[in-house]
């Protein structure tokens, strides 16, 4: 129950995401809404470090956390922000799930993995499913690049997961996260120029929105996560996370009045479908595997 409680809390966290960036946007650039939003959720993880304690870095590998902090916070967060003055929360939302798409890629073009025909299937479908969602968001006569932005997004953190999966071993979760969001908050800081009046000048409810946005999705959604994955398979229980598009959806429609087209839910459909096939290949080889070794 506790597992199912948690996972359901990261699914409801990173659903708001895109709602809260589309609220941060009224009144902050997309520089400054990510700036705030990890200012906040740095100072809620040096709470948190303050009871649980995070391992000391070794001087070399300083620069690898600046470069997690760089494709999971600074890049990720800059593009898909961007991305969101263009496009609906619900679209933003089935975009940033083809992550692991970009993971299948880099991990074949760069680290020559090796990729079933099934795979490729499913990567297909998943690039069809997203086109989809990109022409059908504003309609056909509108169409807007900034879907494209997402879509770096998503690679940015495909990036960073295949970074720190290969580096996991060298530190714990909790602490690979703190210094992720410290490190990426750095770079950020690059967008200060200005934060402070428009901070002055944003409405009450906007800055809600954005503090919820730093402390759920950025911060206390993170260590939901490692919770989950330090008691459960990596295999099993990623799968909730295809929730998040259909909850962002059904969000977005309740608190920002969003309706979204035809062609979305279906492209959304397409996207999930394809990474869930992804997913549940690597799962059935595996249990396939045991069944041979048992």
């Amino acid at each position: 129950m506790k597992l199912a409680c948690a996972a359901l809390f990261v699914v409801l966290c990173w659903a708001y995401s895109p709602i809260g960036i589309h609220i941060g946007l009224e009144a902050y650039s997309p520089g400054q809404l990510a700036l705030l939003r990890f200012l906040i959720a740095s100072a809620f993880m040096a709470i948190v470090v303050m009871y649980h304690g995070v391992q000391i870095p070794k001087r070399q590998d300083l620069p690898l956390l600046f470069l997690l902090g760089f494709f999971a916070v600074a890049l990720h967060h800059i593009t898909l922000n961007f991305g969101q003055r263009g496009v609906s929360a619900g679209a933003a939302s089935v975009l940033a799930q083809s992550t692991p798409i970009f993971t299948v890629i880099i991990s074949r073009c760069v680290l020559k993995e090796a990729v079933s025909m099934w795979r490729w299937c499913c990567i297909l479908g998943g690039m069809m499913g997203a086109f989809i969602v990109v022409v059908g968001d504003k309609g056909i006569g509108d169409i807007s690049l900034n879907g494209l932005l997402i879509l770096l997004s998503a690679c940015s953190w495909s990036v960073y997961f295949i970074l720190q999966k290969r580096y996991s071993t060298r530190y714990s979760t909790l602490t690979m996260v703190c210094y992720t969001v410290w490190t990426g908050t750095l770079i950020l800081m690059i967008f200060s120029q200005g934060l402070l009046s428009s901070l002055a000048s944003s409405k009450i409810q906007i800055n809600f929105a954005v503090v919820l946005l730093g402390v759920f999705p950025s911060a206390l959604a993170y260590v939901a996560w490692a919770y989950v994955l330090s008691r459960a398979e990596v295999s099993k229980i990623s799968i909730v996370l295809y929730l998040i598009p259909p909850t962002a959806i059904l969000m977005a429609s309740f608190i920002l009045g969003e309706r979204p087209s035809l062609w979305v839910v279906l492209g959304g459909g397409v996207v999930v479908f394809s990474v869930l096939s992804m997913s549940l290949e690597s799962l059935f080889r595996r249990r396939r595997c045991d069944g041979e070794t048992g």
